[in-house]
């Protein structure tokens, strides 16, 4: 697979501060389609706060990021990016089914009725076919398991045709069959030439997952092959500690 040269997602020079915290410190970053790209850091290390910029939900206080050479906010509006959130920022008894959320990523196409027509349903099935959860489309989305959750907003992303996929600790909490399903279709989508950026604690599921990986505490500290990235060294670097044991001094 050849991945295109154009960055779809440009993040320069970042800064974003939440009062005194500062979250972001001149993160600069490139992520180009037709790949994965693994997002590597320890809680509190910026990576959903990023996430929010780059989705144009969070301003940041110094520097830009585009999303296909425009404006996050506006790309998002028209349907470009999709995000899957960490499970602690849903409302998991909301009383919608899991075929509703999926409909959500057609919203887009519906115009101000958001009426569904045989377009947006066709999509919707064929979503949930390729996440394997046609035969919980009926079920209050509360109901699924933690895998299955996120293989429903995954679907999301798919049936909204979503360029630019984000996902924000997608395998946390995931069982092994759910963690495999959602590898695969995001080799899958990033192989049709989707833009794939996934933050992940899973070191031993890295090569299997991603293409390239970018290490952030605040900063990007790496960005490249995945076997680089995962050099003690570097992850020493991310994550604050000897990999063999230890606190770095």
């Amino acid at each position: 697979m050849t991945a295109t040269t154009t960055a779809t997602i440009q993040v320069d020079d970042v800064v974003v501060r939440y009062g005194e915290v500062l979250a972001l410190d001149g993160v600069t970053l490139r992520v180009r389609p037709g790949l994965v790209t693994g997002l590597i850091g320890m809680n509190g290390s910026g990576k959903s706060t990023l996430f929010k910029t780059i989705m144009g939900m969070v301003r940041p206080d110094q520097g830009s990021v585009l999303l296909d050479g425009g404006d996050p906010a506006a790309a998002r509006k028209r349907g470009l990016v999709g995000y899957v959130p960490q499970s602690e920022d849903v409302d998991w008894a909301f009383p919608v089914s899991v075929r509703d959320v999926v409909m959500m990523g057609r919203y887009g196409r519906q115009g101000p009725t958001r009426r569904a027509r045989p377009a947006d349903h066709a999509a919707v099935a064929e979503a949930l076919e390729r996440v394997e959860l046609t035969g919980y489309a009926d079920r209050q989305i509360g109901q699924l398991s933690g895998g299955q959750r996120k293989r429903a907003f995954v679907a999301r992303g798919i049936a909204q045709d979503a360029r630019v996929l984000l996902l924000d600790e997608p395998f946390a909490g995931v069982d092994k069959r759910s963690e495999a399903t959602i590898v695969r279709l995001l080799r899958e989508l990033a192989g049709d030439g989707r833009t794939v950026l996934v933050s992940t604690h899973d070191l031993h599921a890295l090569p299997r997952l991603a293409d390239e990986a970018a290490l952030l505490l605040h900063r990007v500290l790496f960005h490249g092959e995945v076997s680089e990235a995962l050099r003690p060294e570097n992850l020493a670097r991310a994550f604050g500690l000897d990999v063999l044991g230890g606190e770095t001094a």
